[in-house]
């Protein structure tokens, strides 16, 4: 759900003179994780890209201008359909790229990438977006299937999948989280320390209308005669979009849901009339949304949030379930309302209630949502980068 627009900007690169291979898990479509990657090239021009899947046109021109080499998933059939269907696949293949003619080895890993075999004497640092939730934590919100032989094989397939995501994590040299939530998840499932360093966000493009503005400082109230809240999430069952549905429905106010995914025949058919499916919106009119809503919500727990950030971004305050990723991007009570995770519903409910009464302060928003802006990011990752080199002594 971010913008597409390739960056406008080219950095110089990065620590010239050292061989760089980028490796990331797929190339499937535009998401957060593609964001990071994009301004690894940026950081890197010219660094090849390993892969499993890579769908032309489907990520920006920034990403595509680099040279990609595939795996030999690639070719399976239904490839582009159901890549996700080769999951068993994934640690081979990411194990059979040849990267014995780089110095540093950068990989981009919500799933197998941080497996990737870098030489003997190479350094590899792995950017964690989070250690895969499926073959941790999240197998029940992913697979609420519980029995029958399919049921049965998924669990052994995840096991392995599990043993293979532990037992790898030693062929990265640094880890990089992008939420203090994640680095405790690599912690937690690693044994390893990380440096968080927050993703990009695009919020020179994410900003307020022209309206929205004027007045500089002055408090920032949403709402008027007829709020509506707004959820921008992938329709999966972990999102939690179901609690927002009924914590609006019971208070009601109109929810508009920005969106995709498995989940969403369920959650229409749960819909009353004050509740619209919009399904997946370009940058345009995500930003049209985030400038009318009169909050954010996110009930379900996220590794980072990018939503939220790009709300802020808008001037739009966040109402959110106080765990995960959001806790590096909300102060509650000032760029928005935290409530107990274990309170459901009815905490969403309670600070829904709560928002329609107060005004937040749009330069505090903003001023929030530049924390996490692409330049941040770059003078993060250089910094980073740079300390990381210089311990190895490979600068």
């Amino acid at each position: 759900m971010t913008s597409p627009t390739a960056p406008r900007d080219t950095p110089a690169p990065a620590f010239p003179g050292l061989r760089v291979a980028l490796v990331h898990d797929w190339l499937t479509g535009m998401r957060g994780g593609e964001k990071v990657l994009e301004e690894l090239c940026l950081l890197f021009p010219g660094a090849p890209i390993h892969t499993l899947f890579h769908f032309p046109g489907s990520v920006s021109p920034a990403i595509e201008s680099h040279p990609i080499r595939t795996s030999f998933l690639q070719s399976a059939p239904g490839a582009r359909r159901r890549y996700r269907s080769y999951l068993p696949l994934f640690p081979l293949a990411i194990e059979q790229f040849e990267l014995a003619d780089f110095d540093l080895v950068v990989s981009s890993s919500h799933c197998v990438a941080k497996g990737a075999r870098a030489r003997d004497g190479a350094l590899h640092v792995c950017y964690c977006h989070t250690p895969m939730r499926y073959a941790w934590d999240q197998r029940d919100a992913y697979f609420p299937e519980r029995s029958g032989a399919v049921a049965r094989t998924r669990h052994r397939v995840l096991d392995a999948l599990q043993h293979w995501d532990a037992r790898t994590s030693g062929r990265v040299d640094a880890f990089l989280a992008n939420s203090s939530f994640v680095a405790d998840r690599i912690r937690r499932y690693y044994g390893r320390e990380s440096t968080v360093v927050a993703p990009p966000v695009d919020v020179e493009y994410f900003r307020p209308a022209d309206r929205d503005q004027e007045g500089g400082g002055e408090a920032h109230a949403r709402g008027g005669e007829a709020p509506y809240a707004l959820v921008v999430a992938a329709l999966a069952p972990y999102k939690r979009v179901a609690h927002a549905v009924e914590a609006c429905e019971r208070l009601g106010i109109e929810l508009r849901i920005a969106g995709e995914g498995p989940d969403r025949e369920r959650i229409e058919a749960r819909a009353g009339a004050a509740v619209r499916v919009l399904g997946r919106v370009d940058d345009r009119a995500l930003r049209d949304l985030y400038r009318g809503a009169a909050f954010l919500l996110q009930p379900g727990v996220e590794d980072f949030g990018i939503a939220s950030v790009e709300a802020l971004a808008c001037g739009c305050p966040v109402i959110a379930a106080g765990q995960g990723g959001v806790l590096d991007i909300v102060e509650d009570g000032v760029h928005g309302l935290l409530y107990p995770d274990g309170q459901g519903i009815e905490g969403l409910k309670w600070c829904i209630d709560k928002a329609l009464g107060m005004h937040f302060n749009i330069l505090n928003l903003r001023e929030r949502a530049s924390l996490f802006s692409r330049e941040r990011f770059r003078q993060r990752m250089r910094s980073v980068l740079q300390g990381i080199l210089s311990a190895e002594g490979r600068e």
